[in-house]
Parts: structure tokens; sequence; C-alpha cells
């Protein structure tokens, strides 16, 4: 298409198209599982440069695929190898536009940097809580797109519920603006929710509006031993009790998964480690609003009564700053180990917290029976039902040839359980283009019904990331 490709040159300059050379930064995926072929990288830096683009591009018949930091796990933003999709990067569009300190909002380009969002609320002496492991590369639009969740959720929510208004380019290449950042507005359809969590399936987030709060006056952080998966739940029952909304972060990790962290980071020095018995560690964190004495006197609280209750066999709360960073770091440095131990078969998925141990209990001896051997690296946000529940090949094994013979397997052991325990086979990480059969088996006929004719109704030329979420009829 070389009339459209000198079309979207005159749009945002031809340094900002790109054709040739290596394009991997945005033809491949973040696991790099998938390597796909562009018709052209566009890099606009502007909402009405984005709009432009999409018109071209809709005129033309030519695919979009939006993209931000290129940091998701499900292939949600990568193109195909067809090269006909284009990719709209919106890197550039990474402006703080406003600030309200009032209003304890802050109203931000797509393209920004979850890390930069931060630290601009920081600044202002306010808390912006969206917080996940790829903070210094993804972007807040790609973040919208995927509804990412991460460590706070149980006290702030996911990113839905940290956003008040979107501007969006619609798939005609029009521009809605709904960045008033009001608490209240029903004012008929809740399009804001519509497109987050759409994945660019509906429309290209441009910008938005998103909650700040005050940031608390201390900030406590514990490490946690627990004789089983039960015992965790318990010991999140009793947080909540001792610490009410003070309860900013509740993670569980099982011992492989920490034996990871221990034998390709020694370096970090896992707490507990050596200690026999113990099968999971529960990472907590307290933010007070009054004082460190006060967060302190509720934390030891909570933990005296965990310890006569048995929920927790050993503990260490951190003493400053830095030694709560460690302990962070230990827990985000999960999938880095993982990932040094050799190729795995991720999974994220959610389950009713009253129903985690059971899934565990009952998926861990599945596996353990059906594949002799299999090692299970099972990490996650227990605080709000979000297990990543990966499996390893056996020790020694060719890890290669364990995901070639095994994912397809594995998968549907794992996701027919977690449908058994009422749970979702996505919980953070979308659906991208790995999961498009998984939602097909399990949404019900009439969810994927009112999907359809939704995207059908913005987008009926299917040309906003096609194939990734939904998969739509041939005919339409």
């Amino acid at each position: 298409m070389p009339d459209l490709i000198e079309q979207l040159r005159q749009i945002v300059g031809a340094p900002h198209v790109l054709t040739e050379g290596d394009l991997s930064a945005w033809e491949q995926d973040w696991r790099r599982r998938v390597h796909g072929k562009a018709l052209a990288v566009v890099r606009p830096a502007s909402t009405q440069e984005v709009a432009a683009v999409v018109k071209a591009c809709a005129a033309a018949g030519a695919p979009m695929v939006p993209q931000g930091g290129n940091t998701g796990l499900s292939v949600g933003s990568t193109p195909d190898t067809s090269g006909r999709e284009v990719v709209l990067s919106l890197t550039r569009m990474n402006a703080v536009r406003a600030l309200d300190t009032d209003n304890l909002t802050l109203t931000v380009e797509a393209g920004c940097i979850l890390q930069n969002v931060q630290e601009a609320a920081e600044k202002a002496g306010l808390l912006f809580p969206l917080s996940l492991a790829a903070e210094g590369s993804c972007t807040i639009g790609g973040n919208l797109g995927t509804n990412a969740g991460g460590t706070q959720v149980v006290r702030y929510g996911n990113t839905r519920d940290l956003c008040l208004g979107l501007e969006v380019v619609t798939p005609q290449g029009e521009v809605w603006d709904g960045l008033r950042g009001l608490r209240k507005d029903n004012t008929g359809y809740d399009l804001r929710d519509l497109f987050i969590g759409s994945e660019g399936t509906l429309g290209v987030i441009t910008a938005a509006t998103l909650k700040l709060y005050p940031r608390p006056a201390a900030q406590l952080t514990a490490w946690a031993a627990v004789s089983s998966m039960e015992q965790a739940v318990r010991l999140l029952a009793l947080a909540h009790q001792h610490l009410g909304a003070g309860l900013t972060g509740f993670e569980v990790m099982g011992r492989f998964a920490l034996q990871l962290v221990d034998k390709h980071m020694p370096q970090l020095r896992v707490p507990f480690i050596d200690q026999d018995g113990v099968p999971y560690a529960v990472l907590l964190e307290n933010s007070d609003s009054e004082s460190e004495d006060h967060a302190r006197a509720r934390f030891e609280a909570l933990l005296e009564t965990a310890f006569e209750a048995g929920c927790v066999q050993d503990a260490v709360v951190a003493e400053n700053i830095a030694q709560a960073q460690q302990l962070w770091h230990i827990r985000e440095s999960i999938p880095l180990a993982q990932a040094e131990e050799g190729l795995n078969i991720k999974h994220d998925i959610s389950v009713p917290i009253s129903r985690i141990p059971a899934f565990v209990a009952h998926t861990d001896a599945l596996l353990a029976r059906e594949i002799p051997g299999v090692r299970l690296v099972n990490f996650g946000h227990l605080g709000d039902g979000n297990l990543h529940y990966n499996v390893q090949a056996p020790e020694g094994g060719d890890a290669k040839a364990f995901l070639r013979e095994q994912e397809d397997r594995v998968n549907h052991l794992v996701y027919e359980a977690v449908a058994e325990h009422g749970g979702s086979f996505s919980a953070e990480h979308g659906v991208g283009a790995l999961k498009t059969d998984k939602l097909a088996r399990y949404q019900s006929p009439v969810a994927l019904s009112m999907m359809r004719a939704i995207k059908q109704a913005l987008d009926p030329q299917n040309l906003m990331n096609p194939g990734r979420v939904l998969a739509m009829p041939e005919n339409s």
C-alpha cells in the first residue's frame, strides 16, 4: 500500500513512519514468543495525528494494532505475520496535560510511562497507586487497554477503578473527549468502562484523567512464613480485620518460586528459605494515614493474633524503606528467576479467595499425576484472588520440548480446574491473541453475542486490532 504509506508520512512526518530495518521492538512480543511483520510502524505525536492516521488506514482498509510499551503477556499488541497491519505506537504521546490537586486528578497522554505518572503525582505530594513489575516501561494507555492490576488492587482496585475519564479515537477517526474527571456522571452508557479492558479492539485510548490519593503517613511491610494456603487465606482475613483499608498489599509466594529466586539471585537473601515445612510465604503491606507508630502498633497486633491462631510460623517486619524495597524486590524477581530456569507455561488466573486452597490442592495433585515431575511456580496477588499459577518442566528436562508438547494439555487441565472453582482464565494480563479460543470456550454464548454486537457496532470493518480478544465471524 504505497499510497497509504505516503499519506502516513505526510501526517506524522517521514521519520516517524518505519518500514525498514530492525523493527523487533514493535514486531516482537515481550516474552519473545511471537515475531510479526508490520506494514509500517507509525508514531503520532498528538490526538489529531492519531485521528488522521486512523482515518487514512480505515479508508485504505488497513488493520491497526495500537501499542504502548509492548510489555503485554498475551500478544495483544504485536502485529501478525501478514505484513498488512499498521502498528500505531503511542510512545511519543507522553505529556502530562493537567494536574488538579483540589479534584485529586492527573490528566496524561496514553504514552506516559507508568513510573513517570507515579512520579508526577509524587511531586505534587500525592499518590497514583497503580504498581506492577513493568512500571518502568509499560504505558498508561496499555494499562488501561488491559485493565492492569498489580500489587495494590486489594486497596485501590484495578486500573479501571483509577480512571475517571478518557479521550479516545474511534475506528472511524473521530475523537471522543471524555476527560471531565467527574466521580459522578450518570448521563447514558458508561463509554469509559467500555474502552477500558478492550485491548484496543474498539478504539485508541489517547489520554486519561486518573484518580490521585493522599500519600500515606507511614508504610510498613512484613514477610510471613505460613504452613499452607488455607493459613494464608486465614491470615488475609485477620489482616482485613486489623488493618481495614490500610491493607494495601497481600502477596503469596510458593516455596519453589522462592527457591528459584534463591538459586538464580542468591544476593537477594530470601527470608526463611532454609526452613523446612514452610510451603508458602506472604508479603503484607500496611499503609497508615496517621503515623508510623500507629501503623506499627496495628501491624504488631495483627502478627501477634496470627501467631496465636497458628496462621504464621515466622515473620519479619522491615525496619526501614530500604528493607521494604528489598522484600518487594524478591517478590518481583520471581518471573525473572523463572525465566532463568527455562521456558515455562504461564497462567494469569483468578479464583474466589475462599476457593483458592481447594483449587490449588486439586490442581497441584492433578498436574503431578498427569505429568510426573512437573514443577509448579505458584505466586500472586492473593489479596484480590489473582494467582500466577505457572508450570515449569521437570528438572533436567528439555524446556522447549516441554512447552511445545505440553502447553495445550497443561492449559486445558488448569483452565478446566479454574472453571470448576468459579474462576477466570484471565485476571490482569488480558486475552490478546493467545487466549481468544479460551474466551470462546469459557464465556457464555449470551456474553459473546453481546461482545460481538458491540464490536460490530463500533468497528464494522473489523480493522481495530482484529484477531485479538474476540474472534469475529468471517462475514463481519
